[in-house]
């Protein structure tokens, strides 16, 4: 199956299903001689793993990596670093019912149809228990690149019409983490806890929007013309399950300005850098870090996995009804915190690399 890797020089391969022994990665290319924190990689697998509040799914990972190549005493070697995340609560006759039958909005029938067959338990390499291995990767692309000032800052901005309403902004960690929804703002993540919560009480789900914010990418990282920033991002961010839509900087609501009011007017830094007044641009342009903030916004469809009757069908054709069992997020976006700034480190790391080749 093609499809499994993302990333040039910083490479992450994943392998595993939702149901099967492990998840699993192999990342290639991260230099040798650094000193991993292991206790800060698995601290980003916590915010991402099942079970965290009644607002997610209540399958039980511990989600503890077993590292199995390219370290040694603690330090990478160079060597490509193996890893498997192993699957200790899987519960593969929750699906049984739907062995036969396609649930809709899923992977189900696209994949039936392009490979003849499907992992019918919990959607196999479709489902969303395959992006713990992305998270690692992305934990150790964040301790390549932090070094340089780089910092992410992902925050849950809307469930369903519950929003924040300010412009997109970088929050410290602990003002994001500080509730189970992920919103900065207390009041309104209180509001949005309620809205989950109706939504899961009914057995149906929500979903909304997530807000990114990276500060301190230098001018510079980008690769044009194929392979522009925003580009690689986008590739990226896409690959999440249940992302339905991506904005950079002014997005959408910048196709409604004038140019003159658009366009990011440069001035001069103290250190004779130069900056702009705003950041319509997102922190891209040209396909090329400005230096200013890198500013995304990310839609998330809500769950496809009710716990009520749809209609749908089956493999042979017969219309059939079916109804989720088992457990499942009512709203992905709290978890998906994690995965964003995973895949966005990735693709830094990836462009961190290649700059460095850019100029003699």
């Amino acid at each position: 199956m093609a499809g499994n890797s993302i990333g040039t020089l910083f490479r992450l391969t994943t392998f595993g299903e939702s149901h099967g022994p492990a998840i699993g990665g192999v990342l290639d290319g991260c230099p040798a001689g650094l000193e991993l924190d292991l206790e800060a990689i698995q601290n980003e697998l916590n915010r991402r793993r099942p079970g965290q509040s009644s607002l997610t799914t209540s399958r039980t990972e511990s989600d503890e990596v077993d590292w199995l190549s390219g370290l040694f005493e603690g330090k990478t070697t160079g060597a490509p670093i193996a890893f498997q995340i192993p699957n200790q609560d899987a519960r593969p006759a929750d699906y049984t019912h739907i062995k036969e039958a396609f649930r809709p909005s899923h992977a189900d029938y696209a994949t039936f149809k392009k490979y003849g067959l499907r992992d019918h338990r919990g959607g196999g390499r479709s489902s969303a228990r395959e992006t713990v291995a992305r998270v690692v990767g992305g934990a150790i692309a964040l301790q390549c690149i932090a070094p340089l000032g780089i910092q992410v800052s992902a925050y849950v901005e809307r469930v369903k019409d519950v929003a924040m309403d300010r412009e997109p902004r970088f929050y410290e960690r602990h003002q994001i983490d500080s509730n189970p929804v992920r919103c900065p703002e207390p009041e309104i993540a209180q509001a949005m806890s309620a809205c989950i919560m109706e939504a899961k009480k009914a057995g149906d789900t929500v979903g909304g929007s997530i807000v990114l914010v990276v500060r301190g990418v230098p001018a510079g990282w980008g690769e044009p013309v194929f392979d522009k920033l925003q580009a690689a991002l986008a590739h990226a961010l896409w690959s999440l399950p249940a992302v339905k839509g991506m904005e950079l900087g002014s997005g959408f609501e910048g196709t409604r300005m004038m140019g003159s009011d658009h366009n990011d007017a440069w001035v001069q830094k103290q250190d004779g850098d130069l900056t702009t007044k705003t950041n319509n641009s997102g922190g891209i342009q040209g396909g090329i870090s400005n230096g200013n903030d890198i500013v995304i916004r990310l839609a998330f469809k809500p769950v496809s996995t009710l716990l009520k009757p749809q209609d749908s069908f089956n493999t042979s054709g017969e219309s059939v009804q079916i109804e989720g069992r088992g457990r499942h997020d009512p709203c992905v976006l709290p978890r998906a915190v994690p995965l964003v700034e995973s895949m966005v480190l990735l693709v830094l790391a990836d462009h961190w690399l290649k700059n460095k080749g850019t100029r003699i």
